[in-house]
């Protein structure tokens, strides 16, 4: 049963695609630890991550504090980031997975030190999300939405090509899905926003860092391919975007030349403490 709202088509984006998800995806950088935990003034007990998908921006906290738990609606998600808490040789007792809505938190009031929400925030209700988050924060916690700039920072042509390829997808789903059954999501833009005028923080503002991961052809292909509106015209119209994405391909494998070369990801965080 999916919670008031919640909505049923933004956590069924993400089916069946998981692997590829996290193959490709970029892994939270250490640096969210090191700013968060300075917000907060000490080594966090406990840290929620929300929307928390295959554990990509889960996992970075295992050492950073006492427990942390990963928050997932959708089962696939999940699935996989529990598949890879059970793969570790030792996996830590302080560290666990749970389906759960971002407006429907498993855990008591004034409980949670830190609150994040890795490439996820922009899907969920952001009314009753803060209020929840606000919830289940401690006094002086802190919450913090954060996503990637898309795409990663590459070559001018390519890049306009990406953005292209997106277009697309969004105007293929338009024609192929009810209006009802397509996922919506709110401007990143409007995080920093939403979080003010919620009333529920002390004091807010956006913070932006960079990481750098090894990239070569076939993540920056999967990159775009693990994008929740390809993903669904993919699902509904197989063939529908087979020209774009080969010629997207062929562009991306002309420049790369068989080479891994390191990848500039651009970061916005936007931070409420309670």
């Amino acid at each position: 049963m999916i919670p008031t709202g919640n909505s049923k088509p933004n956590i069924e984006r993400f089916l069946g695609f998981q692997d590829d998800y996290d193959r490709y995806r970029p892994e939270a950088p250490p640096i969210v630890t090191e700013l968060l935990a300075t917000y907060l003034g000490r080594r966090p007990s406990l840290v929620a991550d929300v929307g928390c998908g295959t554990g990509l921006s889960t996992f970075l906290w295992k050492d950073a504090a006492d427990r942390v738990t990963g928050v997932e609606p959708n089962p696939d998600m999940l699935g996989k980031a529990l598949d890879k808490l059970r793969l570790l040789e030792n996996p830590p007792q302080s560290l666990s997975f749970v389906q759960g809505f971002s407006n429907q938190l498993p855990f008591l009031p004034d409980s949670v030190d830190i609150i994040t929400c890795s490439q996820s925030f922009h899907w969920m209700d952001p009314t009753s999300t803060l209020r929840e988050i606000s919830r289940c924060l401690r006094p002086g916690g802190v919450f913090a939405a954060y996503d990637c700039d898309w795409p990663l920072v590459l070559q001018p042509a390519i890049e306009a090509r990406y953005n292209q390829l997106i277009s697309t997808s969004d105007n293929l789903l338009a024609g192929l899905q009810p209006a009802a059954e397509q996922a919506h999501k709110w401007d990143k833009e409007g995080h920093l926003g939403r979080i003010k005028a919620s009333g529920e923080f002390s004091y807010a503002r956006e913070i932006v860092f960079h990481n750098t991961e090894n990239c070569d052809a076939q993540r920056y292909v999967g990159l775009a391919l693990s994008q929740g509106g390809i993903q669904t015209v993919l699902k509904l119209a197989p063939s529908a975007l087979t020209q774009d994405i080969a010629g997207f391909s062929a562009d991306v494998e002309q420049y790369f030349q068989g080479r891994t070369l390191p990848m500039l990801i651009s970061y916005r965080m936007r931070v409420g403490v309670k």
